[in-house]
């Protein structure tokens, strides 16, 4: 069978939180063979990503070697700078001045390695006014302009329930990250890659920075109401709520005529787009009052046939009860030695000739790997346990 795409590649990982370690998931569930470096002592660990064998740090850390190093040791520092001359990837997300300042910056590692990839986030960017502030998700989703247009009109500021500017960097640095390899294919050397948190979240504003940069029109809450396609939203129905995409002319057309409310189509207050959008609350009210008449699954069937789009308004755990979700298979099984057979979220990313394993390999412990890997650099039992011994390790 072929190995997965990314077989071979040696990445080490300087990250924490959450940012950085959903880029090196992307390299590590692909095939790379990742070794996560971390502080010696529990006390030092990742905070935001919780309890070692919790749920969080778990799904975030899987698929990687463990290993310890203190890299403010003179010692510890050469053993990583050995790993990095033969490493096709380094990543970090410190403080964009800490990487400088413990010497693992990427001119560092490029003298000794022209051909290393170096991926970074920060919070804000790793030069201008705002670039040595500490930087978390909540600051990028506000300083990034996406509370301000979250949540119902006139609510006030309202934060997206994921780190979607953590996350969404981290996957656009593993993006960088490819990149820069596909790009030392045809060069021989590598390079700086990095990005940011507000970076990211600027991105995913889409359509609402371009409705700014091109008609100065400032974005502002919606509510569950799509701000410019209309009818899309959240519309309540016997037991419960179901969201109904009906925007454009044709599936405008079908959906009053799936729900009974022909009379619509004839209505001049409603005769295009535009007019729906001036009416939203009208049109909005006219719906609810028909959908509100029998249960959820009845309208999912009749709306969903007519071919406009519309579904489930599910909890996490509606989610996995999907049929859907779980022909997708998107749990994925991993089997912990401490914890036994656990699921994490798998990659929404589908290959025929390279599928994801069925299982995932489980996140280490601290330092589970260190000395193993010590003994491929060539160190002797007697050496790592000197290190050990003096906090090296």
């Amino acid at each position: 069978m072929v190995g997965l795409p990314l077989k071979g590649l040696f990445v080490l990982d300087l990250t924490a939180h959450r940012a950085g370690p959903t880029a090196v998931r992307q390299l590590a569930d692909w095939g790379a063979d990742v070794i996560k470096i971390e502080p010696p002592g529990e006390a030092k660990g990742d905070v935001v990503g919780g309890n070692r064998h919790g749920f969080d740090f778990q799904n975030l850390h899987r698929n990687k070697r463990g290993m310890t190093l203190n890299l403010k040791t003179p010692e510890a520092h050469a053993i990583f700078m050995q790993l990095a001359s033969k490493a096709d990837v380094v990543v970090e997300n410190y403080r964009s001045d800490v990487k400088y300042r413990l010497k693992v910056d990427y001119d560092t590692i490029a003298a000794v390695n022209p051909r290393i990839v170096y991926g970074s986030i920060s919070g804000f960017g790793q030069s201008g006014p705002d670039a040595t502030r500490p930087g978390v998700d909540q600051i990028a989703q506000g300083m990034g302009g996406l509370m301000s247009i979250t949540g119902l009109p006139g609510q006030g500021p309202v934060r997206v329930g994921i780190p979607i500017a953590d996350l969404t960097a981290g996957i656009f640095l593993s993006q960088a990250i490819l990149l820069a390899l596909m790009q030392r294919a045809q060069t021989g050397k590598g390079q700086w890659v990095h990005t940011s948190l507000l970076e990211a979240q600027i991105f995913m504003l889409d359509f609402q920075a371009s409705r700014w940069l091109m008609a100065h029109e400032v974005p502002k809450q919606a509510g569950n109401d799509h701000p410019t396609g209309i009818p899309t939203g959240v519309f309540p129905t016997a037991d419960g709520h179901i969201n109904i995409a009906a925007s454009g002319q044709g599936l405008w057309e079908r959906f009053c005529k799936a729900i009974g409310w022909q009379e619509a189509l004839s209505d001049p207050d409603f005769a295009n787009g535009a007019l729906r959008s001036k009416n939203r609350k009208m049109v909005n009210e006219r719906i609810g009052a028909i959908t509100r008449t029998k249960p959820s699954a009845h309208w999912l069937e009749v709306i969903n046939k007519a071919g406009v789009p519309c579904g489930p308004i599910n909890d996490i755990a509606g989610v996995f009860a999907e049929p859907q979700t779980q022909h997708l298979g998107i749990a994925r099984a991993v089997q912990h030695p401490k914890l036994g057979d656990i699921r994490v979220v798998g990659q929404p990313i589908n290959l025929t000739d390279n599928p994801q394993p069925e299982v995932l390999g489980a996140t280490p412990d601290l330092g589970q790997h260190t000395d193993a890997i010590l003994g491929e650099l060539g160190y002797d039992a007697a050496a790592i346990a000197d290190f050990r011994a003096r906090g090296i390790v």
